[in-house]
């Protein structure tokens, strides 16, 4: 099994960037807004939380490989 050490902080902002985009995608799909409010949140919700995402990601695999081994890759 692979695993990989994250700190406190990396684990926030990577729960912070899901909540964004889930809160984003849940504004798209309900009505409790006027639609053209809510879409144009729910957008920006679901466009931020997975536009930071993705350097997440990377750090994350980053980590990953710089941590493994030439017989682990």
């Amino acid at each position: 099994m692979k695993q990989i050490t994250l700190t406190v902080p990396e684990i926030g902002l990577i729960v912070g960037t899901r909540a964004a985009a889930g809160a984003g995608l849940a504004l798209l799909l309900g009505n409790r807004l006027n639609p053209d409010q809510r879409r144009a949140v729910g957008w920006t919700l679901l466009a931020v939380g997975i536009v930071t995402t993705i350097p997440l990601v990377a750090q994350v695999f980053g980590k990953h490989c710089a941590t493994a081994g030439p017989e682990e890759t």
